[in-house]
């Protein structure tokens, strides 16, 4: 069969990598394209755009790159009719691709959607058009079916791909001496710093987060640095702080540090799986987090505290992160016992609410079942 899969985003890019592995074993002689990233192509994808030139985060970055985002769905568009899949294979970033499926379904191509919008946050209104013209919807989160069912459409929990992910790596992950030993690291503990995936969010997360390297001469900061992003991006933030810059290490990093500073996002609920207590730090353009305020219907922003429905890792936004107040989160994280142990079994518990092993292999197993 032939599939074409679109991804506007790094984490997209990883599910998506897994999907494509599983669907391939299943199907040999399939043929993939699509957008998406190194990964995705290092997983058989001929690839027609890298995600990196799609991630616009926040309401005014999508506004003032609208002329681009324009000229990006017209060339998917075309390519679909020229490719003219069995399936078309959605992940995240429904502002694009809810335009794709629509487009899709005017051509008589299937639509499978992994990874549902988070309606239940904001827009309820593309619920409606989600039943249009989806197909089948993979949701990756178990409070998502009781959601979906209220407005009579029904969509598939197969787990969390994640828990493939870090499974496959926790395997194959080297000692955490080795790891030291790999990257010129001393003795001294860990704390790690996650800015994220987008240009925007680490140039507004990075520069408060580094500010904590001076207070703790007794840990070693790592800060995981994005691969397809410039390494002079960072270095100009870091100039001449004690830290450590290591590229396709985000996850040993996770692991191996005693706290973790995350940037909202995936990374937040990839560092629970991996057991590393965290604080939860987002800064967005002010337009765009005056407009999400207003628009955004949940408490939180973190996907382990809206997993859980509660909150279990801080989440310091706007204004609230600041170097005092992320000092005071970060002193908790390392050297308080009661903050330690309340977080990690509460890490336990959101573990075991997203399934078992096998997610990107049931689904792909569904898509193909529906596809033939």
């Amino acid at each position: 069969m032939k599939y074409m899969i679109i991804a506007g985003e790094a984490s997209g890019d990883l599910h998506g990598s897994h999907l494509v592995k599983e669907l391939k074993k299943m199907d040999p002689e399939g043929i993939f394209r699509g957008w998406g990233g190194d990964l995705m192509q290092q997983a058989g994808v001929e690839l027609m755009a890298h995600y990196r030139d799609m991630a616009f985060m926040g309401f005014i970055e999508v506004v003032a790159h609208m002329g681009m985002i324009r000229n990006m769905f017209r060339t998917a568009r075309k390519e679909l009719v020229l490719f003219r899949p069995d399936v078309l294979i959605l992940i995240d970033y429904p502002g694009f691709n809810l335009r794709m499926a629509r487009y899709a379904k005017e051509q008589g191509i299937r639509v499978c959607y992994y990874i549902s919008p988070k309606v239940w946050a904001w827009k309820s209104s593309r619920v409606k058009k989600i039943k249009k013209y989806v197909d089948q919807m993979f949701v990756i989160f178990p409070f998502e079916e009781e959601y979906y069912k209220k407005y009579g459409y029904r969509v598939y929990f197969e787990g969390n791909p994640l828990i493939d992910s870090i499974s496959h790596f926790e395997e194959n992950v080297v000692s955490h001496g080795e790891f030291l030993k790999r990257n010129g690291l001393d003795s001294r503990p860990l704390i790690g710093i996650i800015p994220g995936s987008r240009i925007q969010e680490i140039k507004r997360n990075l520069p408060v987060m580094l500010e904590m390297t001076g207070h703790y001469p007794e840990f070693q900061f790592l800060v995981a640095g994005f691969p397809a992003l410039d390494r002079d991006l960072y270095a100009n933030m870091i100039g001449n702080r004690k830290v450590h810059l290591l590229f396709d290490q985000t996850r040993e990093i996770m692991k191996f540090s005693r706290a973790a500073m995350v940037t909202s996002g995936t990374a937040t609920l990839e560092t629970a799986l991996l057991k590393t207590p965290q604080v939860v730090c987002y800064r967005a353009h002010p337009l765009s987090y005056l407009m999400a305020r207003m628009l955004v219907k949940i408490k939180h922003i973190s996907l382990v505290n809206l997993i859980m429905q509660r909150t279990v890792v801080t989440e310091l936004i706007q204004g609230d992160l600041n170097p005092e107040r992320l000092k005071k989160e970060l002193d908790l994280l390392l050297y308080d016992d009661g903050t330690i142990r309340r977080i990690l079994y509460d890490y336990e518990t959101l573990d075991s609410m997203l399934g078992e092993p096998g997610v990107s292999q049931r689904i792909a197993a569904g898509i193909i079942l529906y596809a033939t």
